[in-house]
């Protein structure tokens, strides 16, 4: 039995036109002006009215993480469920394996946790040290795994952070091995001491988190690892931007041809730090790394997606409830568990935002939403297209009406929204996941680890 999509308004990276869609076997088979049905039993689609992308591409979620004394809330199957709710139809988690541990460890627990994904994924893989066997690892991981691509640390200082020495031996193994090097980027000796002086000085309130992060040393970090970046001849992507610093830094080393990739997300370019005074202990639920940042920041970024810097939009989510895990930190900011939800949001808030401000256009939205993430990670055309015999995984979004945000509603396994009250235009009508229909007009109809692995070839 075959699935056909008629007459949407098909939109890809560079095509937009009217059209249907059939699929079969879990594949686009055929898109033309017009199709009919190939079996009496075939289920039809009017997408009339609505745009029919290619399913979304997450870059950038954390699942049921262990992280500072806790984890985060969703786990593979929440958040996966999630994703598919809000449009997107494969996400990128990361196995990160703890400061001495095998990297091959680390990715086997992480493949065991992901047995209950209900879309497709693929994982990055962290290296929060580097020992005698570690450039074994990365290039079985390239070669054999499927995981291509590396994320270090320069926050996090003793405990999953590295130092200088170690990511510059981290970058050469990787450049070696084909594989791509990820980075976050903040300083970790200036916000260890900054978070020190603080706390000394009964500064503990979630406000202060932001001051012991400030933009600079997130700039200073992502400049660094640009240098080392260029002193191994590697090629670099740079997580979760949140600030001028950054995305000059970033713009420079595009500008004389450095091979760097830059994300940012919904959160830094929709919030600004007000929200860590929000009263009664509330500011903690935006707690994230990098934090949120002072008012101006956010048109910078914006400016950087319309001049075309910023290659992905990804959410870093990382959920952890109010009660019971962010509360952790109530009398201490540095206890506050780290992150927040966003991947349901991720499409709806920027086509809002971006597409219906005029920021960007229909093209560009799903570049960043799905085919520039697919193309950079391996997973194009596979993903984040539109093409016959590519994966039939596609998001009808009907672009009428308008609704709120909320943590009543969301899908999330989170009691916060960090979006709460956000007013959103259109929704996720459909989401297509391998030619079956996993979401309907608000009715999920996906299956607990029906997900695939999807081993990825060296990046581009």
């Amino acid at each position: 039995m075959g699935l056909l999509i008629k007459q949407g308004e098909i939109v890809t990276a560079a095509e937009r036109f009217r059209g249907d869609i059939y699929c079969e076997g879990g594949q686009i088979t055929a898109i033309a002006s017009s199709l009919d049905k190939r079996s009496a039993k075939d289920e039809v689609i009017d997408a009339s009215g609505a745009y029919v992308l290619p399913g979304g591409v997450e870059p950038h979620v954390h699942m049921e993480l262990p992280f500072m004394g806790s984890e985060s809330s969703d786990d593979f199957e929440t958040g996966s469920t999630a994703a598919v709710a809000g449009g997107t139809t494969t996400i990128i988690d990361l196995a990160i394996p703890g400061r001495g541990q095998s990297l091959l460890d680390g990715l086997r627990i992480w493949m065991e946790k992901a047995e209950k994904t209900v879309c497709d994924y693929a994982l990055h893989m962290a290296v929060t040290w580097f020992g005698e066997k570690t450039a074994e690892e990365i290039s079985f991981c390239v070669r054999e795994a499927g995981v291509p691509s590396f994320k270090s640390f320069m926050a996090y200082k003793g405990a999953i952070g590295v130092d200088d020495d170690e990511l510059f031996q981290i970058m050469t193994c990787t450049r070696e091995a084909g594989g791509l090097t990820m980075i976050h980027a903040e300083h970790g000796d200036v916000v260890a001491n900054l978070q020190k002086k603080l706390i000394s000085e009964g500064k503990t309130e979630p406000r202060y988190h932001e001051v012991s992060r400030p933009s600079y040393v997130e700039g200073e970090a992502t400049a660094r690892a640009i240098m080392l970046a260029r002193a191994t001849g590697q090629k670099l992507y740079v997580v979760h931007m949140t600030c001028r610093e950054a995305l000059e830094a970033v713009t420079e080393a595009k500008l004389r041809g450095q091979e760097v990739y830059a994300e940012t997300c919904p959160q830094y370019l929709l919030l600004d730090d007000e929200v860590y005074k929000k009263p009664d202990f509330e500011g903690a639920a935006y707690v994230m790394s990098p934090p949120i940042r002072p008012k101006g920041h956010q048109e910078v970024l914006w400016g950087g997606i319309e001049a075309g810097v910023f290659d992905t939009i990804g959410t870093d989510h990382c959920p952890f409830n109010q009660k019971g895990q962010k509360e952790m930190g109530r009398d201490d900011f540095t206890k506050i568990p780290n992150g927040a939800a966003g991947v349901e949001h991720r499409v709806q808030l920027l086509y809002t935002y971006g597409v219906c401000t005029d920021r960007i256009d229909m093209n560009r939205f799903v570049d960043l939403v799905a085919t520039r993430p697919a193309r950079i990670f391996g997973l194009y055309p596979r993903k984040g297209s539109l093409t016959v015999g590519g994966d039939a995984d596609i998001t009808i979004y009907d672009p009428s009406g308008e609704s709120k945000l909320s943590a009543k509603t969301h899908h999330h396994r989170c009691d916060r929204s960090i979006f709460e009250g956000f007013v959103v235009k259109g929704r996720v009508a459909k989401v297509i996941l391998g030619g079956k229909i996993a979401f309907s007009d608000g009715d999920l109809k996906v299956e607990r680890g029906a997900g695939r692995f999807v081993k990825r070839p060296v990046g581009p």
